[in-house]
């Protein structure tokens, strides 16, 4: 259970300045304990919904569902990884690019899904929204940054 078969890859970078905006991409971005991801409105509103991540592989498969490419700014989260199962890092704190994160839950679609992805994006979204995590040591990731696990 503590083995992986390599570690993640960050892909792609999101930031939301205000609520009901699509995340702008961006190339690195900064988190601290006390206010989550710099530059994002959530501002660490809830230390447990501090980063969003999900998993390219899973943007790949609701992408082969729907019949077209998917953008991810449309699933408003905050960063894309490739390479590594997100949901095999429950109860585990890791470290992406400088920062250290520790997952917190699973980030469920929402109801802008349909509006996002079209008709039935929901349904396509279930199981492949990704995962949320708290900051637990500010630092700075970037676009090519490695996802590692630190302690289970």
């Amino acid at each position: 259970m503590k083995n992986y078969p390599k570690s993640g890859k960050v892909e792609w970078i999101g930031l939301r300045e205000k609520n009901f905006d699509a995340p702008k991409a961006v190339n690195r971005a900064s988190v601290t304990p006390e206010k989550g991801l710099e530059g994002d409105h959530y501002k660490g509103k809830s230390r447990k919904r501090q980063v969003t991540l999900i998993q390219k592989e899973h943007i790949d498969a609701v992408s082969s569902m729907m019949d077209k490419a998917i953008d991810p700014a449309l699933l408003r989260r905050n960063v894309v990884v490739s390479g590594l199962n997100l949901l095999s890092l429950k109860d585990t704190t890791f470290q992406l690019g400088s920062a250290i994160l520790r997952f917190t839950g699973l980030c469920h679609p929402c109801s802008r899904m349909e509006k996002n992805l079209g008709e039935g994006g929901y349904n396509a979204m279930r199981g492949h929204g990704g995962i949320t995590a708290e900051v637990v040591k500010d630092g700075v990731f970037e676009i090519g940054d490695g996802l590692i696990i630190t302690e289970q």
